[in-house]
């Protein structure tokens, strides 16, 4: 009895990622792929443009059919309704795209699903989702008026309202899965998001995210789960995963690491010879 009562706990607080396969129409584009994530942890998924990263996360989220099992805080994602999944878990895609002419604190305040907190929480929680992302101030203005970067930090804000507290009341862990993150940010914003990211998870949370930067991924994943050809090429933690045979084999492109000063991070750069 305690023993199934561990392991249901354990599940509670994990992502579990067992043979998931996923096609568009009849081309495979994910095939059998197998991992866990764990709340409290920052996990990347890495891997070159093409080998499925986003798909496999849109599996993830309930947006797209699979095969094989993802369970969510050990529920099957597939089956679970829309609102459930909305109170478990807050979705950043790659891009969102807003026809109607919304201005920031109307976009924020779409991922404020709790009715209760009455009109003045609601906008106490928005303003702090918008400091949070260094958007202080920006309530009123013309959400099509900002730049990609700011409209990215945004969209966001908005992901945060929706899964705000990392652990829910009932001890139950929140996730974000982000979708590159830090694409449209300069280097500021993009370490003040990961940042945000790793501290969500660092208070219980978990977060997954679809990386592109190895550098920052290096800085702030826990666990590294590397795509290639829609396949599983490796997953584990960071100083097993950042190796430079490993990573050169994912992006078919010479990489070598080193470290800048006594940092016992990696940096991941251009093998010498390879801009020859």
């Amino acid at each position: 009895m305690h023993q199934f009562k561990l392991a249901e706990e354990q599940s509670s607080s994990e992502l579990q990622v067992d043979c998931a396969g996923v096609s568009i129409g009849r081309v495979p584009i994910i095939r059998e792929v197998t991992f866990n994530a764990h709340a409290g942890e920052f996990t990347a998924i890495i891997g070159p443009s093409g080998s499925g990263k986003t798909t496999l996360l849109k599996a993830m989220t309930g947006e797209l059919a699979y095969s094989g099992s993802i369970r969510l805080a050990g529920l099957e994602t597939g089956k679970l309704s829309a609102e459930y999944l909305a109170r478990l878990r807050g979705v950043l895609p790659q891009a969102s795209q807003i026809s109607f002419p919304l201005n920031v604190s109307e976009v924020v305040g779409l991922g404020v699903i709790d009715r209760r907190r009455g009109r003045d929480g609601r906008t106490r929680r928005i303003a702090d989702a918008l400091a949070k992302v260094g958007l202080h101030g920006f309530e009123g203005r013309s959400y099509q008026e900002l730049s990609g970067g700011e409209q990215q930090r945004v969209q966001l804000a908005r992901v945060l309202c929706q899964v705000w507290e990392p652990v829910a009341a009932d001890g139950q862990p929140r996730w974000l899965f982000l979708d590159e993150p830090v694409s449209s940010l300069d280097i500021k914003h993009q370490f003040q998001i990961m940042r945000l990211a790793a501290g969500y998870a660092a208070a219980g949370g978990g977060v997954v995210a679809v990386m592109h930067d190895l550098n920052l991924t290096a800085a702030f994943a826990d666990r590294i789960l590397v795509m290639k050809n829609g396949k599983r090429l490796t997953f584990g933690v960071r100083d097993d995963v950042m190796r430079a045979d490993l990573l050169s084999d994912a992006y078919d492109f010479p990489l070598a690491l080193t470290r800048f000063g006594d940092s016992n991070v990696p940096l991941v750069v251009p093998a010498p010879g390879s801009a020859q």
